[in-house]
């Protein structure tokens, strides 16, 4: 069977898993709903064999070896990794600065790290890291972005984004814009709390919009924010004139994906959730928590891949093969 073929069969949403090996359940659950992609989590994450084993049993399944599984691998804190690497120190905001400080450091030390994570994500089986963090920082901003953030400079954040997006893409590891239109402006936790931002849209466009724009990344993934000046009842998942904004006015062309469609900043049910989101715009809904009867709910509600997100699709192989 040809990849574009088998790519039709397949559903717009991303699944999470339980554990570091897929349950019966599971494997009939892949055979049957066929998700875009799989994602992985420190939980499913013990050592190089074993993942390795993961991943081959998920491409398997698919008989794809270029299947997409993501991961969150961004360093600093947000490292799925760290049972056998150490990437502490090596944050968005440490690299930010080195770049600030020794511009000739920065680019041979951010070439060696991003060659050895995709090094180490190629040979796992991973071939779509969620990274660059594109949220502009500020004073308010929450803790769970923090130096997750590269700076509070819109202009630096988007040229380290595309730095970033560059190299990997040369490493055969696709990216994902997180978490567009923008979550510096956030006060809470989104997977706790939702946000509302009431910054006037003229702001927004020179701030926070401003990174996320010209980035040639394949996938972005939503903020779980109202942007009260834009829609005064939907987070930006939900919102069908947010969506509007990230495809005309900051010119993101590609595919949309939401952010976890469990967390508790959306208000609805896990149904509604996901068809809210793709009534919205969204391309993919993401659901991580690997809760068998919460994906069963995202799969019934999650369509065929329409003719964009194939074509999209077939666009990323070209990076990750």
């Amino acid at each position: 069977m040809g990849i574009v073929k088998m790519i039709k069969r397949r559903r717009s949403f991303i699944t999470g898993i339980k554990s570091t090996k897929l349950s019966q359940k599971e494997v009939v659950f892949l055979k049957k709903y066929k998700p875009w992609g799989v994602i992985l989590f420190s939980r499913n994450i013990v050592s190089i064999s074993q993942t390795q084993k993961l991943t081959s049993h998920i491409k398997k399944i698919f008989n794809d070896k270029n299947y997409p599984i993501l991961i969150d691998e961004e360093g600093g804190r947000i490292s799925r990794l760290s049972k056998f690497i150490d990437n502490s120190i090596f944050s968005a905001e440490f690299f930010s600065k080195l770049y600030k400080n020794n511009k000739k450091k920065f680019y041979v030390y951010y070439d060696v790290y991003i060659k050895q994570i995709s090094y180490l994500l190629n040979l796992l089986g991973i071939n779509i890291n969620n990274v660059p963090v594109l949220d502009v920082r500020r004073k308010i901003t929450h803790k769970v972005i923090g130096n997750r953030s590269f700076s509070t400079d819109p202009y630096l954040v988007s040229k380290l984004g595309k730095i970033c997006i560059n190299k990997f893409h040369e490493n055969h590891i696709a990216t994902v814009l997180k978490h567009i239109p923008g979550h510096g402006l956030s006060k809470f936790d989104t997977h706790k709390k939702l946000p509302i931002i009431n910054k006037n849209i003229n702001d927004l466009n020179k701030i926070d919009f401003y990174p996320f724009k010209k980035q040639k990344s394949l996938l972005a993934m939503t903020a779980h924010i109202i942007y009260s000046s834009i829609d005064k009842k939907s987070t930006a998942t939900h919102s069908k004139k947010v969506i509007k904004i990230i495809r005309k006015k900051i010119g993101f062309k590609n595919l949309i994906m939401s952010d976890d469609i469990s967390m508790k900043a959306l208000k609805f049910s896990i149904s509604k959730n996901t068809t809210q989101a793709f009534n919205a715009g969204c391309d993919i809904v993401l659901h991580c928590n690997g809760n068998y009867n919460e994906m069963l709910i995202v799969a019934k509600n999650s369509p065929l891949l329409s003719n964009f997100v194939i074509k999209k699709t077939s666009q990323l192989l070209n990076i990750i093969r």
